[in-house]
């Protein structure tokens, strides 16, 4: 006689609640509370309070062919599996991350606001507009007016945050605190402005990196609206073939700068290896100079540099080259830059980075838009892999790394 089968959904509700309370994982979560009603009734959002490091999910771009355009998919590294959420809110619109929420920058009207992806909350920011200078610096694209957006704490959390952004065509600094009616610029102390491309929130500073490879420091606490900045250190760092991007982000305890090289569009013979389909370039102006014959315009991620920059208590700063990251993974894109403990997280690979296609400068030189350059760099070797086998691309919001919270 054949046994019979456990019935899972008659398991008494205690003994769920011990299988949900050593869940860690929000996939495993997830895929705990669709097995049945019961199980669902235990896998309440207050109910997963996991303090754990998330790994980040694969925001994919909006599918054109979709019935239904508020439908994102999400895919985890971790298991390969693919969450459909819908989040109308978001459709159309650019988005950013950090923390878990999104930055949406509207298309045509260029507002922004905070949005959690999952929970549907969304706080409305000062448009623009109401930046310093703002005629002047002003973009003809206004969803790009918004280069990235890091906070100082989850909204989820507390309403003592603040969000800072890298914005107009020079890319100043500046932040908003809820209650705020405009956006508030950082001035620095220099003779020139190089413009920023990534900022971190690190010990209650905000540390920005610049186009010339500067770390600059800046502190936004206290009652001023108008807070300067100064120069924390030089990076050894020059631009190959005046192509690459920067980024900043903080691991276990030290700030690093990540270099990468090849984003920018360029003359070459032969497609970058993870162009799998033939894009179409959006041809030049008049004027400008046109392709020589073999050659096509395309852009790709070459190749990684790091740098290690060790904060002392007495104010030193010390720089230090290196390839090698221990068993941290960095996901970099157009989310604040983070750090991952590997180990924690089974398919995630150490001494790895982790990239999207983040640099609309190239990539809205094609009707497709971006979302080509993406992949995984091995530091060790410098061989870099598809992290998504599949094809998404978009001209307005191409695929971006969003960490998974419930609330």
């Amino acid at each position: 006689m054949a046994q019979e089968m456990p019935d899972w959904s008659e398991l008494h509700h205690d003994l769920l609640v011990l299988i949900r309370r050593r869940l860690n994982l929000i996939e495993d979560y997830l895929n705990f509370s669709i097995v049945c009603k019961s199980w669902h009734s235990v896998a309440t959002k207050n109910n997963f309070t996991s303090d754990l490091p998330r790994i980040p999910w694969l925001m994919l771009a909006e599918e054109e062919e979709e019935e239904d355009k508020s439908l994102r998919k999400f895919f985890s590294l971790y298991n390969g599996m693919i969450l459909n959420k819908r989040i109308p809110k978001a459709m159309g619109k650019r988005c950013m991350e950090s923390l878990g929420w999104l930055i949406t920058v509207g298309k045509d009207e260029g507002e922004i606001n905070l949005l959690h992806p999952f929970s549907g909350v969304e706080i409305e920011l000062p448009h623009q507009n109401t930046t310093e200078d703002y005629e002047e610096h002003g973009e003809e694209c206004l969803f790009t007016y918004v280069r990235k957006a890091v906070l100082s704490a989850s909204p989820s959390h507390t309403s003592d945050f603040v969000l800072m952004v890298i914005e107009g065509n020079i890319r100043f600094l500046s932040f908003w605190r809820p209650g705020d009616l405009r956006w508030n610029r950082v001035h620095w102390d220099a003779s020139h402005h190089s413009p920023f491309v990534d900022v971190v929130y690190f010990n209650g500073l905000f540390y920005a990196v610049n186009f010339s490879g500067e770390v600059v420091v800046c502190d936004v606490g206290g009652p001023e609206s108008r807070k300067r900045s100064h120069v924390l250190v030089q990076l050894p760092f020059c631009r190959r073939d005046g192509m690459g991007h920067l980024y900043i982000l903080e691991s276990l305890g030290s700030l690093f700068v990540v270099a990468r090289d090849g984003v920018q569009n360029s003359w070459v013979k032969d497609d970058c290896e993870r162009m799998r389909i033939p894009l179409t370039y959006i041809p030049l102006e008049e004027g400008m100079t046109e392709l020589e014959d073999g050659q096509e315009r395309r852009y790709g991620t070459t190749s990684f540099r790091v740098f290690q920059v060790d904060l002392s208590a007495d104010g030193k700063v010390k720089v230090t080259v290196t390839q090698e990251l221990g068993d941290r993974a960095f996901f970099l894109g157009a989310n604040a830059s983070i750090s991952v403990q590997a180990s924690q997280f089974p398919g995630i690979k150490p001494n790895h980075i982790y990239f999207t296609d983040d640099f609309f400068e190239s990539y809205l030189c094609y009707e497709e838009g971006g979302g080509m350059d993406m992949g995984v760099c091995n530091l060790a070797d410098g061989t870099i892999q598809l992290h998504y086998e599949a094809i998404s691309l978009s001209p307005v919001c191409p695929p971006t790394w969003v960490t998974p919270t419930l609330h």
